[in-house]
């Protein structure tokens, strides 16, 4: 693990109970009011149905069970867009792709030129290093965290060349695309993990920890003893791969959990969890099917667990949730504003979700067309308000076409009604078109 020491030091808070007080508290400061740790969970290309607690009728996921049982939990949570890089980038920032302009894993590949040649170019280079620079332009969580006295390590997915180009003071991943490194974690090793939060401890100060592993995420291969179980609950062995990704993912968040609750850090530790994106296994072959980098639920539909002992009481919510919420929610519980950039929600602020009727998303190319300009990386918008879904293409015509569903009824958007409520998808256009229209 490569470290660069913060020459910021611990900077005292005020107590984390002014976000459920009315007008300030006059309590004196106390042990209790210690600044909480800060732990996010990424899972990698998963999709939304595919936990216990989701209720799968395959799946073992008893430490996420466990996990969701001491959590507030949003069932119907959601990443603004269906891809890895983009998706990762407006986590960690807050933001939509289109603000902070990651839109695609890729640079733009040269006409005629192959993905892994393309890779070993100086035109593959030069391209992610200007989307490494947009990340430096932004304010993100690791930066505005070292603010106040926080350590913070990536481990795992990381797109934009070195950990410290995000403001992480500690990290794995120093290559250029993907995570390099980094990419060990949870598949062969956590101790990069335990070591980190080892040093937090011995320095004093407040951690928080990336944890965004390449699981589920292909290469489907299970430890032989987990994908055994699976292989006779489906005639599709790659189903059964990848269900055994699933289990195998959620055995190294039983690690990391039982870790701090071994350290006795859990009950002052936020945790978050959500996936980076959908993914509906393809049983006839490998890749997915109507999700990964598609606007559908299958794509963008994540639950989000926000777990705080000290603070939360578990329950469950039907409340929209969404991942450039994590951001708000975080610097909010510190005492902190969110940027005014940010569009997201404080999630602990129940009057706030409840007056949330509408989220919006977009999908882009897995390769820009243009780096600086979003709106030509476009493929589709979708909004959803209360229970009604549509997803608009960049480019209507007679092979694309708006879509509308009743999500809520219809939750695997099977039947199209836009030609069945036409004034509602109109409506809906009008929301869609206030918030971004290219």
């Amino acid at each position: 693990m490569r470290t660069r020491r913060n020459p910021r030091g611990v900077q005292c808070l005020i107590s984390v109970l002014i976000l459920f007080a009315v007008g300030g508290s006059n309590r004196k400061a106390s042990a209790d009011d210690a600044p909480p740790n800060i732990v996010l969970i990424v899972s990698d290309d998963q999709g939304w149905t595919d936990y216990g607690f989701m209720q799968h009728p395959h799946i073992q996921t008893p430490n996420l069970d466990k996990l969701a049982s001491q959590s507030l939990v949003f069932r119907r949570g959601y990443v603004p867009s269906p891809l890895c890089c983009p998706s990762l980038a407006s986590i960690i920032t807050g933001l939509y792709p289109h603000q902070h302009r990651i839109t695609s894993n890729d640079p733009p590949i040269p006409t005629g030129m192959k993905q892994a040649e393309f890779e070993k170019s100086a035109a593959f280079r030069d391209g992610r290093e200007i989307m490494n620079r947009h990340m430096e332009a932004v304010p993100t969580l690791p930066r505005l965290l070292a603010e106040r006295g926080y350590l913070s390590l990536q481990t795992g997915k990381w797109w934009q060349g070195s950990y410290q180009r995000g403001g992480f003071t500690h990290g794995m991943t120093t290559g250029l695309r993907h995570g390099d490194d980094g990419l060990i974690i949870g598949r062969k090793t956590m101790q990069p993990i335990y070591d980190f939060i080892q040093t937090s401890q011995k320095e004093k100060k407040p951690f928080f920890l990336w944890y965004a592993p390449m699981m589920p995420h292909e290469p489907h291969n299970p430890p032989e003893r987990i994908l055994n179980k699976y292989k006779d609950k489906t005639s599709s062995l790659f189903e059964a791969r990848y269900w055994g990704m699933v289990e195998w993912f959620d055995e190294t968040c039983g690690e990391l959990l039982k870790y701090l609750d071994d350290q006795k850090l859990a009950d002052n530790t936020i945790v978050f969890f959500e996936t980076d994106n959908g993914w509906i296994q393809n049983p006839t072959g490998t890749g997915s099917v109507r999700s990964k980098r598609e606007p559908y639920e299958g794509g963008v539909r994540t639950p989000i667990l926000l777990r705080w002992p000290a603070k939360v009481k578990p329950q469950e919510c039907e409340d929209f949730a969404m991942s450039i919420d994590i951001a708000p929610t975080i610097l909010t519980a510190l005492g902190m504003q969110p940027t005014k950039e940010m569009q997201g929600l404080n999630l602990l602020d129940e009057a706030a979700r409840k007056k949330r009727k509408t989220i919006f998303g977009e999908c882009f190319t897995h390769n820009a067309v243009d780096l600086n300009e979003p709106a030509k990386n476009l493929q589709y918008r979708w909004v959803i308000d209360e229970r009604w879904k549509l997803i608009v293409p960049k480019d209507e015509g007679a092979k694309k076409k708006a879509e509308l569903y009743d999500i809520v009824a219809d939750p695997y958007e099977k039947k199209d009604l836009i030609l069945d409520a036409p004034e509602r998808a109109e409506a809906l256009r009008r929301k869609l078109d206030a918030w971004w229209k290219p």
